[in-house]
């Protein structure tokens, strides 16, 4: 069977599936899986075309690895094909913990375990498979291969990663303040003392890079609309779980059932593969054909939070750099209480408060290097004439108000 295939992306147009060993990968369930998980979660809800799924990004992650390698290759770097071929699949599989929904649900189903961690877990197990096929796959993704550019175009603050989701995002949403020039940026990465490094000529599209990424985040990710579906999500999904674990009868997939009748932690993970398993299996279907299952549900509450989410009915939310008010905080609890018949421990599905956070840029460990004409090093922070990309560097944190339409 002939493995070296191209798909055609509709960003990137045709990407080359090089190695047999990529394709089979491509192919196992883990991967398939991806399919069925949402880029950008409920963002859809705003933005009607943003429904593209992790398997586009992974395959688009890996697509910019192949030009990167490539172009470092062509300047002079010395890599392997084994070490091109390990640093594909470890792009590839980089998002293959994600859950349900993407981050909406990372802290919900599963208690204090990351997507990354679950990926990690997940690549184990696909090395044990492949027997052994990926092991430097995993040396370079755990950062333990001393050619640390490597895992630096994973995982770091100018990775392959980012590279892709902000265009990615950007068409399929249609908010082109995302669009970033990655062929550029590709084109002038260097290697300097072992690390990544951009060329003085790209500091513009660094810029440019950083500031797309901050809107990107303001337009996009942390869009109170966004915010408003993601959290209802979330609290049915806390309903469901605390309903499922004082034995209350619910609909569930096997592997959704797992995650709401038993408290899964990452000892459980470390204990046996059963529930790693079943993780595998979970996807956006499982859950939102509970939800439509659930608005028929006797629990006035989760039946409530389900009726919202299809009907589009979702949560109030107000965004303030400040402190939340706390008497219009107050005044929506007493609405609640009077209005919806409830406990007042059972306030938090209805009005709660919360926060986001947005930081563009870190600087320090692992910053955005700028590989001058003379051969020195400057943080891009340093480097750029731009006045605004020392704002990019500090966080900004905004306090955010939850409510529902009381009945």
């Amino acid at each position: 069977m002939n493995k070296n295939k191209i798909v055609n992306d509709p960003v990137y147009g045709f990407i080359s599936i090089k190695s047999p060993l990529i394709f089979d990968l491509i192919e196992h369930p883990y991967f398939q899986r991806l399919r069925y998980i949402k880029q950008l979660g409920m963002t859809h809800l705003v933005y009607p075309g943003a429904l593209h799924t992790r398997f586009h990004h992974a395959l688009g992650a890996m697509h910019l690895m192949q030009l990167a390698i490539e172009h470092l290759q062509s300047k002079g770097h010395p890599i392997t094909e084994a070490e091109a071929e390990a640093s594909c699949i470890a792009i590839l599989l980089h998002d293959i913990g994600h859950g349900p929904f993407s981050h909406a649900l990372e802290h919900t189903l599963v208690t204090g375990v990351s997507h990354e961690r679950i990926s990690k877990l997940l690549m184990d197990n696909l090395n044990e498979e492949f027997n052994g096929k990926l092991d430097l796959a995993l040396a370079i993704f755990n950062n333990q291969y001393q050619k640390a550019f490597l895992h630096q175009l994973i995982s770091g603050q100018l990775d392959l990663d980012r590279l892709d989701y902000l265009n990615r995002d950007s068409f399929f949403s249609g908010v082109t303040e995302g669009m970033v020039s990655s062929d550029r940026i590709i084109k002038l990465l260097n290697i300097k003392n072992g690390n990544i490094a951009v060329e003085e000529k790209g500091i513009y599209s660094i810029e440019k890079f950083l500031i797309a990424r901050r809107l990107m985040y303001w337009q996009v990710y942390l869009h109170k609309t966004v915010i408003a579906a993601e959290q209802l999500l979330v609290k049915i999904l806390e309903r469901a779980k605390e309903l499922a674990l004082k034995g209350v009868e619910l609909f569930a997939t096997p592997a959704l059932s797992h995650f709401l009748y038993q408290d899964v932690s990452e000892a459980s993970f470390r204990r046996n593969k059963k529930p790693l398993q079943l993780f595998s299996q979970l996807d956006d279907h499982d859950v939102m054909a509970s939800v439509k299952v659930w608005q028929k549900h006797p629990d006035f509450i989760l039946k409530t939070l389900c009726k919202n989410l299809i009907e589009r009915n979702l949560y109030k939310v107000e965004i303030s750099s400040g402190a939340v008010d706390e008497e219009k905080f107050n005044r929506l609890k007493l609405e609640a209480l009077q209005n919806l018949n409830i406990r007042e421990s059972e306030l938090k599905y209805f009005v709660f408060t919360s926060s986001i956070n947005n930081m563009a840029y870190k600087t320090g460990n692992g910053s955005i290097n700028i590989l001058m004409k003379d051969g020195s090093l400057q943080d891009i922070a340093v480097a750029s004439d731009n006045a605004n990309l020392e704002a990019l560097s500090t966080t900004v944190t905004k306090n955010i108000l939850c409510y529902t339409k009381f009945l």
